[in-house]
């Protein structure tokens, strides 16, 4: 089975597609995963590898890692684009997720203040005031939305709260008035138990971009999979597809 990826609390460098260059923030376990989805495409694997024995970082340990780090930065000359709050499961989760953000921000402005700080967050949690304070804050507050169809986002998302659908998701984000982006990732396959599931038909992104038009983002970013994922039936969407897509999006959204 798939397993972590990340084992420190601040790790990279690395250079991310759609960032630039990215020193990441990782608020779960070394050792596992602890999410509010269990996607069946999420690079850290699958939730049932369990949380981990080495417990989440305390907000002094985050504060004091990433000091540590930025200066050594500073002191070699290094480039940095982004802080990225990322890692092995949903990082608003954190029970101390809004003073961590912070505490960041102040670190950032002192060593790199030319870096954007970024938060890559299912919205699960960013209904609760204090999550949501905090999202305002950074650069680039990335909410996912993948499907507004409950099936799918089911089958493809697979959250722990059964509560969790698609119209609660919209709503958070709508919450925002523009102050968030929002990424979907496309893709098609079959789930572990081997049932159909594609996020690309007409009627998916036509619940899309009906979603889009009610959250009004800052930006949409549009992406498939680019590395290996815990399903291995789900496929990459094609590049000629996917500009299709993005094309059609901007068009109902700009017409």
């Amino acid at each position: 089975m798939q397993t972590v990826l990340f084992h420190s609390t601040i790790f990279g460098p690395v250079k991310s597609r759609r960032l630039g260059v990215s020193l990441g923030i990782n608020l779960m376990a070394n050792d596992g995963k602890l999410c509010s989805f269990d996607c069946l495409y999420c690079e850290a694997g699958y939730n049932a590898q369990g949380p981990g024995t080495t417990g989440v970082p305390s907000r002094r340990q985050v504060a004091h890692r990433l000091e540590t780090r930025l200066r050594a930065m500073a002191d070699a000359g290094e480039q940095l684009d982004v802080i990225t709050f990322s890692g092995n499961g949903e990082p608003t989760l954190h029970p101390e997720f809004a003073g961590i953000v912070d505490d960041v921000l102040r670190l950032r402005n002192h060593f790199f203040p030319q870096a954007k700080v970024s938060v890559l967050s299912n919205a699960t949690m960013a209904h609760r005031p204090a999550v949501a304070r905090a999202l305002r804050k950074v650069d680039n507050n990335i909410l996912k939305l993948d499907s507004a169809v409950p099936a799918t986002m089911r089958a493809l998302n697979r959250p722990a709260a059964t509560g969790v659908q698609p119209e609660g998701i919209i709503a958070t984000l709508s919450a925002f008035t523009g102050q968030c982006i929002v990424q979907t990732l496309l893709t098609r396959g079959t789930t572990p138990d081997g049932k159909r599931v594609d996020n690309t038909t007409d009627a998916e992104i036509e619940a899309l971009i009906d979603a889009y038009r009610q959250i009004r983002p800052r930006d949409i970013q549009l992406y498939t999979i680019d590395r290996p994922t815990p399903c291995a039936t789900l496929e990459k969407i094609p590049d000629d597809e996917l500009d299709r897509i993005r094309h059609r999006v901007a068009a109902a959204l700009n017409p």
